[in-house]
């Protein structure tokens, strides 16, 4: 809301009748937040915040068992809708001017849909009005940081609709066109192996044959290979950081992850478009068709092709999934989460942490005081 325009108050009354999946409220002190849109994306799950709906929760914000990034706090205040109004009298003339306002127009006012309007395109460096592509070259030094202060809002990046909507796609089209590359690749690397005429050479003299029992666990090691991959990837072309002199390499970078960042819940970008993905996975292909035997490479090829559909589908789960608390899936959500809002250097495993650790880039865990 704009400090320019005065806050709607509200009863005690009013806040707590907002504690459903429907409409849920919560208090920062006496500041109102309406985080309905937000209870499917919160990493600790819907129920944690339906439970405290109607109350305060600064002291959750400051922990344990998660102390809430000065992201996470500035996230927060987008959902904002006004205060709460304690002087019963007060309250009381508050409601009956409500009363005088339709119902629909009540409701507009802190609907969901309009938290879009909480970036104030006096104080944001750009125009919220225009495609970004072209805009945040000019950001320069300003551009890391302003990429890292997340925002609940749909991007828009070009102002042609063929280029828009070319780098937009739904989670189900990544499966829907590569699995059944997946299955057809395995039975084709299943027959070739077959004829038994597959032969590794580890010298000019000395080979070995690649049994045809052998698939599943070159299937396992490109997948293997993929997390890998995945993790290079993340971390060195995805968060290089641009000199921000260089309006390309900033573009550039926006338009391969830096929008994701910026825009974490965009739900129509947090999948590769198959359109834009084909030529990086037909490249991979000509490559370990290069390195390896046919059938050889093929397995691996096609486990590491299903790995990326897997990773693809696993970070879109893990910001709009609700994982149950303890299990593998509800960890790894927390840990991306804490990426995106707090360790933008760290924590670049997606599928796993496991190449977190040889090279140091997992998230710390947070300690607490024992006062506290």
């Amino acid at each position: 809301m704009s400090p320019s325009v005065s806050p709607h108050f509200f009863s005690e009354k009013e806040v707590a009748r907002h504690c459903t999946k429907d409409s849920c409220w919560v208090l920062l002190g006496t500041r109102i937040y309406d985080v309905t849109g937000f209870l499917r994306m919160h990493p600790g799950g819907e129920a944690l915040i339906l439970r405290r709906s109607g109350t305060d929760i600064s002291r959750e914000l400051e922990g344990p068992p998660h102390r809430h990034s000065e992201n996470a706090r500035r996230w927060m205040e987008q959902y904002y809708i006004g205060e709460l109004d304690r002087d019963s009298t007060q309250g009381r003339q508050t409601l009956k001017e409500r009363r005088k306002t339709p119902e629909h127009m009540r409701e507009e006012e802190v609907s969901g849909a309009s938290l879009c309007s909480k970036v104030d395109p006096k104080t944001d460096l750009v125009d919220w009005e225009k495609p970004l592509a072209w805009q945040v070259g000019h950001l320069g030094e300003k551009y890391d940081t302003w990429v890292h202060q997340p925002v609940d809002r749909p991007i828009r990046l070009f102002e042609s609709p063929l280029m828009e909507a070319s780098t937009k796609t739904s989670w189900y089209m990544v499966p829907l066109v590569w699995m059944p590359l997946v299955f057809y690749l395995s039975w084709n690397c299943y027959t070739i192996l077959a004829k038994e005429q597959t032969r590794v050479f580890l010298t000019t003299e000395y080979s070995f044959l690649v049994h045809k029992y052998t698939f599943p666990l070159f299937f396992m090691l490109g997948m293997f290979l993929w997390s890998f991959i995945e993790y290079c990837i993340h971390r060195f072309v995805f968060h290089m950081r641009p000199p921000g002199h260089n309006y390309y390499l900033i573009t550039l970078h926006f338009l391969l992850h830096g929008q994701h960042h910026k825009s974490p819940f965009d739900g129509s970008r947090l999948v590769f478009p198959p359109g834009l993905a084909s030529p990086v996975i037909g490249g991979f292909y000509l490559l370990i068709r290069w390195l390896f035997p046919e059938g050889l490479g093929l397995s691996l090829f096609v486990g590491g092709l299903c790995g990326y559909v897997l990773y693809d589908m696993i970070h879109y789960y893990l910001h709009y999934g609700s994982p149950h608390k303890g299990s593998y899936m509800y960890g790894l959500k927390a840990y991306h989460v804490k990426h995106h809002f707090e360790h933008q250097r760290a924590g670049f495993g997606i599928t796993t942490t496991f190449w977190d650790h040889p090279f140091n880039t997992l998230i710390p865990d947070e300690t607490f005081e024992k006062s506290q």
